[in-house]
């Protein structure tokens, strides 16, 4: 008696659980996914970029970086299905002055650059990836989307342009480490 009342209330609660489950592996549509997309996109940072190599490190608000010279990208999104134009600085003109070769040769291409959101997503690129002396693609740090300051994906974001989907594009740049591999 006493173990049938056990499974009983074993299927009891693996039926319960199994429900939960099924409930939370369905789509959210309409207005539910409106407001649940709006709760979990993060607000763009107030703060600024911050780049560290080794003990150097420097510090680039939106405001520093217009200053600087920038390129225009035409890149297609494939998220998006659009063609969009981006406006930045290379990201390897913000990493020379810390110390990294725009020539890289021998172990100057053990570097490799960690580019971190506000919302934690995190990317790698090679230091030849974001070299043009190395590669063709061009990765810069954007302030301008279509010739209007970045607003939606925070005030600064990465972008390379040989990217066939924009997966290692970071949103709301906030900081980039600049590593050595083993």
């Amino acid at each position: 008696m006493r173990s049938s009342i056990f499974a009983a209330i074993f299927l009891w609660m693996f039926a319960v659980s199994a429900v939960s489950v099924h409930a939370q592996s369905q789509p959210t549509t309409g207005a539910a996914a409106s407001q649940m997309g709006e709760m979990h996109k993060p607000a763009p940072p107030a703060g600024p970029l911050t780049i560290t190599f080794g003990d150097k490190s420097a510090t680039w608000t939106v405001a520093t970086l217009a200053s600087l010279p920038h390129v225009t990208v035409k890149v297609h999104n494939e998220h998006t299905k659009a063609d969009e134009t981006y406006s930045g600085v290379p990201l390897i003109a913000l990493l020379t002055p810390l110390g990294v070769h725009d020539q890289p040769r021998g172990k100057d291409l053990r570097l490799y650059v960690v580019a971190a959101g506000s919302d934690g997503y995190e990317v790698v690129y090679s230091s030849g990836e974001i070299t043009p002396d190395v590669n063709n693609s061009t990765v810069i740090v954007a302030d301008t989307e279509n010739g209007k300051p970045l607003t939606g994906d925070g005030p600064l974001k990465m972008i390379g342009t040989e990217e066939k989907r924009p997966a290692r594009w970071v949103r709301s740049l906030v900081a980039i480490r600049v590593l050595t591999a083993e």
